[in-house]
């Protein structure tokens, strides 16, 4: 038999290197690819530029304008195939990485990088409105995972270098390396660890330092040096936010429109994204054949520039955004353009192309604020010369309202324009914008895309799994309490004994009067001439606590504790008498959550198999195991299972185990079993039977 040759994971087992020192190497690893791959995107995409309106105009000059058609239409006939090699490199990208993040511990395919890559290049270079960000998220998120993976990385690693690959895209797409972060902190991980954080800021470091070494360390855009001519002015940013979350909203409504009109759209998919490509075409031949446009020479950041004029809504946009917040655009073109642009960029991505959001929507903002800008001069004269500067501040409100993430934005149009001055207006406008944004229209523009597949996210987990678990599935059955009337002594003795944080209150008859916490003995104590002689549970418990009901789904316990961030909650009857069912903690909701998951991917599973479905007699069931079960610490292979039974998988600790009969059960495994449904409803009753 030849031996099994070693693997990377099996000299990482080997040689077992300090946990910190792995993910610092994996870290520069994945920011200095992801900003070598960046690089190569971004010169992939002039190229492709360079030929379709350059040495293409040359070869076919009979075509003139119609070469604004041709391109775009060309450009998506070859990424039809390219999309249908990796459905996750349609569109713009970052909901994929999200949902992989929430879902699948992290675990992205690893053709998605390559197909990604050239399938955006040639939508982007060939006139597709669409950015460059979205894409090099996507790929620096997929070398991520794909490193992970090859070292059988936990799920928790494997998210971190997600984060990391996504953080290190910024960094080298626009050379902002803070703002890099901020986005993987606040839109993909709605937060992170110490260290994580971390190895995000090394990934997105490492990115920087490749991508300016290769392109030089230049700003995305020149900026004059801009300031606030009055305190009052920071008003009239105020309503420049305001605006930019109503046209953000118009701005999503319009993709989302333009999604599911291509999606139900009986038309093979592999053409669609052609037929997107034709109506961009159309839009820019349309507006090339408007008087006095100016078309500004692209800059070493944007490309070589072309002796051929592109409309000014192709591509990323971003010469003409240099010029708004120049103050160099006009405002007629201004106000076109901001409708012009979400048009062109919904028929882009919403017919499949493949393109990022994000400098779609800075150039929509630089639109909306350089014509704003234009509008205020007018009206206050006092402000007159400064209209570049509202240009550059609409820029960070637009991205704001669509992607609900102000601080990202600040920083990145901070970072692209090195202006300190106009910090104020960058942060009243951006958080302005995303509140009444967010006010107006619950998803963004990266979970909108999501909640249409039944997947909405709150602080970085799937909020529809929590719909399907009840409270009695996970609550604790058994708690530990105490009656009103015992002493403070008592109570003191029973805090030590169980090492818990609080307990329910019982009155007579195992009717619930209040609950205590160790918060309360805290504040009673820390009262003057405090004395524990004749005090009771019921002087410093908290009376008619906040209460939920067995058959309450998980969410609603979710939102009974937000509002004072309350650690747990006792579980009555519904009958009106107040009896104590049980307890449910936040380490109980987790649990629900690992519930939630096993039970939303057999779904998935049992949509595939139709002979599964059609088995009406058998069906699956989940449960978690809790202290009380006699069935902890036993092994598989003890369980009195019968014939029709099997067990599935146990989830333990966000890891799925298919058990052995070596598989030890403990207390908090999500068990999953399949067979006769009748058989199942004792499940319970026969696991409880093992021998321990």
């Amino acid at each position: 038999m030849t031996p099994k040759r070693p693997t990377l994971s099996w000299y990482l087992d080997r040689f077992s290197p300090p946990e910190g020192l792995l993910l610092l190497i994996l870290s520069v690893i994945v920011g200095a690819t992801t900003g070598a791959a960046s690089v190569f995107f971004v010169k992939l995409i002039f190229a492709i530029q360079d030929v379709a309106y350059g040495n293409f105009s040359e070869w076919v000059p009979f075509l003139g304008k119609w070469v604004y058609v041709v391109a775009p239409v060309i450009g998506g006939l070859l990424v039809g195939p390219l999309i249908l090699m990796a459905q996750e490199a349609k569109g713009h990208g970052v909901p994929e990485v999200m949902q992989a993040l929430i879902l699948r511990g992290g675990r992205i395919r690893a053709r998605v990088a390559a197909a990604k890559i050239m399938a955006s290049a040639l939508c982007i270079g060939t006139g597709g409105s669409a950015g460059r960000e979205g894409p090099i998220i996507q790929v620096g998120a997929a070398l991520g995972s794909s490193l992970g993976q090859v070292l059988r990385l936990s799920d928790e690693r494997i998210r971190n270098l997600v984060a990391c690959g996504a953080a290190a895209g910024i960094a080298a797409t626009f050379n902002a390396p803070i703002a890099g972060v901020a986005f993987a902190i606040e839109v993909l991980m709605c937060g992170l660890q110490m260290r994580a954080f971390g190895n995000v800021v090394i990934a997105a470091v490492s990115a920087s330092v490749v991508s300016r070494s290769i392109i030089g360390d230049k700003f995305a855009f020149q900026v004059p040096t801009y300031s606030l001519n009055s305190p009052y002015e920071i008003i009239l940013y105020l309503i420049l936010g305001l605006t930019a979350a109503i046209v953000g909203i118009m701005f999503m409504r319009m993709l989302n429109f333009s999604e599911d009109l291509f999606d139900n759209w009986k038309f093979p998919q592999i053409f669609k994204p052609a037929v997107g490509g034709l109506l961009l075409g159309i839009l820019g031949l349309a507006y090339m054949n408007l008087p006095n446009l100016s078309f500004p020479v692209g800059s070493a950041a944007h490309g070589t520039g072309l002796d051929t004029p592109i409309p000014h809504m192709y591509g990323s946009g971003f010469p003409f955004i240099e010029a708004a917040i120049q103050g160099n655009a006009s405002l007629w073109i201004l106000v076109i353009l901001i409708f012009l642009k979400p048009i062109a960029t919904s028929m882009t991505l919403g017919s499949g192309n493949s393109g990022g959001v994000f400098a779609p929507s800075l150039f929509t903002g630089a639109m909306l604020g350089g014509a704003m800008g234009h509008l205020f001069s007018y009206w206050f004269p006092a402000i007159n010369g400064n209209t570049g500067a509202f240009a550059l501040v609409g820029m960070a409100a637009l991205f704001s309202a669509t992607a609900r993430a102000p601080l990202t934005a600040m920083l990145i149009v901070f970072e692209m324009s090195n202006d300190y001055f106009m910090i104020l207006p960058l942060m009243v406008a951006g958080v302005t914008a995303s509140y009444f944004s967010q006010w107006l229209h619950p998803e963004s523009i990266y979970t909108m895309k999501l909640a249409k597949r039944g997947v909405r996210f709150s602080e970085g987990r799937d909020m529809d799994i929590m719909q399907g678990v009840k409270v009695s599935e996970v609550m604790k059955n058994k708690p530990v309490t105490i009656h009103k009337d015992s002493s403070f002594s008592e109570l003191m003795a029973l805090f030590q004994e169980n090492n818990l944080l609080g307990f329910p209150v019982l009155g007579d008859n195992n009717k619930l009067w209040g609950i205590v916490t160790l918060q309360d003995v805290h504040r009673v104590q820390s009262e003057e001439n405090f004395s524990s002689k004749g005090l009771t549970v019921a002087d410093l418990c908290v009376e008619d606590p906040i209460t939920v009901f067995p058959d309450e789904p998980i969410w609603l316990a979710i939102q009974k504790m937000s509002p004072r961030d309350l650690a747990r909650l006792p579980v009555v009857s519904r009958d009106g008498t107040k009896t104590l069912c049980g307890l449910i903690s936040r380490s109980d909701i987790l649990r629900a959550y690992d519930v939630g998951i096993v039970r939303k991917q057999r779904g998935q599973i049992v949509e595939h198999q139709v002979e599964l479905r059609q088995a009406k007699e058998n069906g699956y069931v989940e449960f978690v195991l809790k202290n009380e079960d006699t069935c902890n610490e036993a092994l598989v292979k003890d369980l009195s299972l019968p014939d029709t039974i099997n067990m599935v998988s146990i989830r333990r600790g966000g890891q799925m185990i298919i058990p052995r009969g070596s598989t030890t059960l403990k207390t908090g495994d999500v068990i999953t079993v399949y067979g006769r449904l009748k058989d199942i409803e004792g499940i319970k009753d026969m696991l409880n039977t093992c021998r321990i």
